[in-house]
């Protein structure tokens, strides 16, 4: 009796905070993993456990550059920089990676036969002037600005599936991914619950852009990653959200932070960055619906899971995922 075929998954940015979670669950479920990541904001830190695992190969590489020929079934495309202070750094090579990655990621899905899948994001609904937003909002975004690298990259790219999928026949997932936090996340990468979590337990004042009103959906990495192992498990080819649908001004989740970390922290108020969205909501209708998909952990759950990844990663002394440049000040 033949043994069932184990696939084999490549994972783009396989060493980021996604990512890596993505590793993790996917060799639990028993496939072999490909990681590819040319470590811009990924962490070799994140693969110390999977490296020992024999179903794992790590690829250091560009996804913009030519990719090698592999023998994989699917392909989840999660190499980007995401969080706002890391595109905004490199916003050119932001672009190389959404638009030529696609590109290298599709071609190479059509020589193995993969599916392929796309994680996008809501940045392509920008600053919505629709509430919650659907799949079918085209969204409300400055392609001239300090965000378009971002927003118009994944929104090039998710053209791209379109025609790769239109044009060749190709097998593709697309996911809308809303913030998603937990451990793993880098301390300084900028988003709002890292930020705030990390500026908490060094006391030090957390900030809140603007009076803290705009609103923002957390849902929790393993939520998330459940998400797109169901995405791509099915057979759904149109853009999918994957988001928890709570509703949380940034004021709120500052207050839940300082209080879930027995912080002394203030909060210290600065101007909205330049397109900065007002209120991000998803509808999850359609992941309801098609993928039978809800995200299960609460944000205080999340946060707790979060905070005490941090707690070791910044004050303790041994950890190795410690940054410098976060050592309390005297």
């Amino acid at each position: 009796m033949h043994s069932p075929h184990q696939k084999t998954v490549l994972v783009t940015g396989g060493a980021g905070f996604l990512g890596s979670h993505l590793c993790d669950r996917l060799l639990r479920d028993g496939a072999k993993v490909i990681s590819l990541d040319n470590f811009q904001t990924g962490s070799r830190l994140n693969h110390r456990q999977q490296a020992a695992n024999p179903d794992f190969r790590l690829i250091e590489a560009d996804v913009a550059d030519p990719l090698p020929d592999l023998e994989v079934d699917e392909i989840y495309h999660l190499a980007c920089p995401a969080s706002p202070v890391h595109y905004q750094e490199s916003p050119i090579a932001t672009l190389r990676t959404n638009l030529l990655g696609a590109m290298n990621v599709l071609e190479l899905a059509a020589r193995a036969g993969a599916t392929v899948l796309l994680a996008s994001t809501s940045e392509v609904y920008g600053d919505p002037l629709v509430h919650p937003q659907p799949e079918d909002y085209f969204g409300n975004v400055n392609p001239f600005g300090e965000r378009a690298c971002y927003d118009e990259g994944k929104r090039a790219a998710e053209a791209l599936f379109y025609a790769h999928a239109e044009e060749k026949g190709a097998d593709i997932r697309i996911a809308r991914i809303f913030n998603t936090y937990g451990p793993r996340m880098q301390p300084d990468d900028g988003r709002v619950v890292s930020n705030f979590v990390v500026e908490a337990l060094l006391d030090r004042p957390l900030t809140v852009h603007g009076d803290g009103s705009q609103t923002r959906s957390f849902c929790y990495v393993d939520d998330l990653v459940d998400g797109l192992v169901r995405l791509m498990a099915s057979d759904v080819r149109t853009p999918v959200n994957l988001g928890n649908p709570g509703e949380f001004s940034v004021a709120e989740l500052a207050d839940m932070v300082v209080a879930m970390t027995g912080s002394h922290s203030a909060l210290a108020h600065l101007p909205l960055p330049a397109d900065d969205p007002r209120r991000r909501r998803p509808d999850i209708a359609k992941a309801e619906r098609l993928l039978g998909w809800t995200p299960a952990v609460p944000l205080a759950a999340g946060l707790a899971s979060t905070i005490a990844y941090f707690r070791e990663a910044v004050l303790d002394p041994a950890s190795d995922d410690r940054p410098s440049h976060l050592l309390p000040m005297e």
